[in-house]
């Protein structure tokens, strides 16, 4: 079972596929601590609960930094535990924790098939209530909620004294090589992000979503940036075509293999943020031709 990594004083890392934040202020037997991202599901969140009754912690708050299935998924759970305990997250993702099923419409652009509708895609329902950007007291603890949308659309880095929980505002090096289609909704957004978590002082240990700590807050942001670039440029060189048109090309640049309804999705999604990008930037024009939404570069 893994244990709490601490980070800081106060903080501490529950490493996973997805990582977990827990944070405390001052004697945390008394004031509880406050979960940062609860996982993909049940089994993420039982092993959460055992890591933090062996340091006889519990928990007084929940932080989603956002509404992907694999951030909220083990909200249900611990809610069986600490029934009551409260949940924040940016406002628009808090409806979409309240209201799961909107992950995958918005993914499908319909109501989705079954296919679509696993664990991965819609995770259980729970009653988060919106928070906004800024400084905040959850559960006792003292936060910086930092405004990093593009991933999501809406999604907050946790700042907690010199650690820094960037969430998926930055990937580790292992999950950027091995999704090279770095999932967002916004990538104009993705990268202005990125590079504005350069403008924070003294943050000695940074934590992203997926990947291990480090101490390189510079250098992370700077592989991110060279992947988001890396898809950008394959979008551009993919053009003209439609969506799907360009995802095959770009699929094939990037030397991605999607087998599943879920994976193609996702990729779709990311695709057509490029897309967006580029004709926002004036790079790229939408027509439709022959009941198809072609893109051309100009």
């Amino acid at each position: 079972m893994p244990d709490l990594l601490p980070l800081g004083p106060g903080a501490f890392l529950f490493p996973a596929a997805v990582n977990s934040l827990v944070l405390c202020q001052g004697d945390a037997q008394d004031g509880g601590v406050l979960i940062v991202d609860t996982g993909l599901d049940d089994a993420h969140a039982r092993k959460l609960l055992r890591a933090l009754a062996a340091q006889s912690l519990t928990p007084s708050a929940i932080l989603n930094t956002h509404s992907h299935a694999d951030h909220h998924g083990g909200n249900a759970t611990i809610l069986k535990s600490f029934a009551g305990l409260p949940i924040y997250a940016p406002p628009l993702e808090a409806a979409i924790i309240a209201h799961p099923l909107l992950e995958p419409v918005y993914l499908y652009g319909a109501h989705p098939p079954a296919e679509l509708r696993g664990k991965f895609l819609l995770a259980p329902a729970s009653p988060a209530q919106p928070i906004q950007a800024g400084k905040a007291v959850l559960g006792c603890v003292d936060v910086e909620l930092i405004s990093v949308p593009g991933h999501a659309s809406q999604m907050y880095a946790v700042r907690f004294g010199n650690v820094l929980y960037a969430a998926d505002a930055l990937f580790g090096p292992e999950s950027l090589a091995k999704h090279p289609l770095t999932f967002c909704l916004d990538s104009g957004a993705m990268k202005r992000s990125a590079q504005g978590l350069l403008a924070l002082e003294g943050v000695w240990t940074v934590v992203p979503g997926h990947g291990e700590a480090t101490s390189d807050l510079a250098g992370l942001v700077a592989a991110n940036l060279a992947a988001f670039g890396r898809v950008t440029d394959a979008v551009r060189g993919s053009l003209p075509g439609s969506v799907d048109d360009v995802l095959a090309r770009v699929c094939a640049e990037l030397k991605v293999t999607m087998t599943t309804p879920g994976a193609f999705v996702l990729n779709r999604s990311v695709v057509s943020a490029h897309l967006a990008e580029l004709a926002g930037s004036g790079e790229a024009t939408l027509h439709v031709e022959d009941n198809r939404l072609v893109f051309r570069a100009v």
